[in-house]
């Protein structure tokens, strides 16, 4: 067999495997969480997970190289949304000690060219980006660049990589991402108009806040008039209540 012949054999094996753990009650509830239109088969995340781990323990020949040729040829030929999230779920567990540096802008070209909706970005930041940046913390503060993309789910991912690294024990030291770059971030995308982008903005500023609260705090204050309401909400939700209070009050001149 060729290579393509064999990662196609692989990816119609997990299409099976998939389909036998899915179910129309999954699609129901998993489609109430996105407001387009998005292509299930009907899978949850843990059985994703189950699925990925029991191929790979009957594919134990493949290595870590193998798995990521087979992951992008997954991504280059999905149709399914549990497809994308299944092929990111190939790699979890090579990519903090394989692949060199170039991974990073393999991941900013899949963001570009086969992510479609939210849950396709924070699966990929929160756990593969997330693995290969333990090992990496270096080319964490990097990623700002994704903030420049055409692509409104690259741009959301410039500050959802970013949540698990506000303040991180990595191995003996602690990782403290710059306090400058988060609001920096935050004026870039600030005014975004995706939604999701929008969401990102006030993820990233709620998870700040719990180690830079009055930094936030005043960030929040000074930006209130130019800030969506609903990035205002994700922002202020780790906020003790008076001050969340407050701050809702004072966006009567801003954007609904």
């Amino acid at each position: 067999m060729t290579n393509y012949n064999q990662y196609h054999a692989y990816h119609c094996d997990l299409l099976v495997r998939l389909n036998a753990v899915s179910s129309a009650e999954n699609t129901t509830a998993m489609t109430r969480f996105f407001n387009h239109e998005v292509n299930f088969i009907g899978v949850k995340a843990p059985m994703i997970k189950q699925v990925v781990r029991e191929f790979q323990v009957e594919q134990a020949q493949l290595d870590a190289n193998g798995y990521l040729a087979l992951t992008e040829h997954i991504l280059e030929h999905a149709k399914y949304t549990e497809e994308v999230l299944l092929a990111f779920g190939l790699i979890n567990k090579f990519v903090k000690r394989h692949y060199d540096e170039k991974l990073l802008l393999r991941f900013q070209y899949w963001l570009e060219h086969y992510v479609s909706n939210w849950s396709h970005v924070d699966d990929l930041c929160i756990k593969t980006v997330y693995q290969f940046m333990l090992s990496r913390p270096h080319l964490i503060e990097t990623t700002q660049s994704w903030t420049r993309s055409a692509s409104p789910w690259c741009r959301r991912a410039a500050n959802v990589v970013w949540v698990k690294f506000i303040k991180r024990k990595i191995g003996k030291n602690t990782f403290m991402l710059s306090k400058a770059l988060i609001f920096e971030n935050c004026d870039r995308l600030l005014k975004d108009e995706d939604p999701f982008v929008q969401k990102s903005v006030g993820w990233l500023l709620k998870v700040a806040a719990v180690e830079h609260e009055e930094d936030v705090i005043r960030y929040l204050k000074t930006n209130i008039n130019s800030m969506q309401r609903a990035t205002l909400r994700y922002a202020i939700e780790k906020l003790d209540p008076c001050t969340r209070k407050q701050l809702l009050s004072n966006t009567s001149k801003g954007k609904g």
